[in-house]
């Protein structure tokens, strides 16, 4: 399977101190991409349409679809003109949870929530992630600094957001970009999966705020440490220290906020 391009080329005029130039220039895609569980449709997201196979596992996980990656049985991507469809199977037990689960409206690149029926579906309940990484200030700081050159389509289009993978030892080891932070941060999470990487044995780095739902997405897989670019909101510090997760925020290559580190892993 062929995966669409991440950026398209378009004609644009630009124009400085009132001097027209007439230029190409790379924009990131932004197409809908349909998620559906046996055949049954769960939900639309807006999405750059690559790494969708990561994207399926990540979803189906960070959302508590399934507890471990073996029950995603397979998934198969096709592709349409302007859009892409994603069916993923499961095992008969929890495909008949999932149709339990109603989302009805789609979902947009900016938002985790849209679609979301009662209260209880948008605050799961999760368990307290395991001790986790220690991870020193120099290691934090390093990855921050050479994020950027981790962004392929982002140096192209400046549009996109990225989630990274850090090993503390070793610095970022992946990265994965969309035009959805939410979107991002799933094709990271299911990357991790799909190389059997363990979700304790490192941390995330993030380049948006570290909204309530990135947090929850975290923490439902069980990952211990994040740290984002920009600020959390007062949710998600919360449901960081619920849930024993490190948060970090305002993270730049020489200064970060420590919001919550009950378990002491900031070295």
């Amino acid at each position: 399977m062929t995966e669409r391009s991440p950026t398209r080329v378009v004609r644009v005029r630009k124009l400085v101190d009132g001097a027209p130039q007439d230029l190409v220039d790379s924009v990131s895609q932004e197409l809908p991409i349909a998620l559906k569980y046996g055949g049954t449709a769960f939900t639309v997201s807006l999405a750059t349409p690559c790494n969708l196979e990561d994207f399926a596992h990540g979803f189906t996980l960070s959302e508590g679809l399934v507890s471990k990656p073996e029950e995603i049985l397979s998934v198969r991507i096709s592709h349409a003109a302007n859009s892409a469809e994603i069916d993923i199977a499961v095992p008969f037990e929890r495909q008949l949870a999932i149709l339990k689960v109603r989302r009805n409206l789609p979902a947009r690149s900016a938002c985790g929530l849209c679609g979301y029926e009662s209260l209880n579906d948008v605050v799961r309940a999760t368990s307290r992630v395991a001790e986790g990484v220690r991870v020193s200030e120099a290691a934090l700081l390093a990855a921050v600094k050479n994020l950027s050159t981790w962004q392929p389509i982002n140096a192209r289009t400046g549009s996109v957001h990225a989630a990274a993978w850090v090993h503390p030892e070793d610095g970022i080891a992946l990265v994965r970009e969309d035009v959805g932070r939410h979107n991002a941060l799933d094709k990271a999470i299911g990357a991790l999966a799909r190389q059997r990487v363990a979700f304790n044995s490192g941390f995330l780095l993030l380049t948006s705020r570290a909204s309530f739902e990135m947090v929850q997405k975290a923490a439902t897989v069980g990952i211990t440490f994040i740290a984002a670019i920009s600020a959390p909101t007062a949710l998600a510090i919360q449901q960081a220290a619920d849930s024993g997760i490190t948060l970090i925020g305002f993270a730049r290559p020489h200064q970060y906020v420590v919001y919550s580190d009950s378990a002491g892993r900031l070295q």
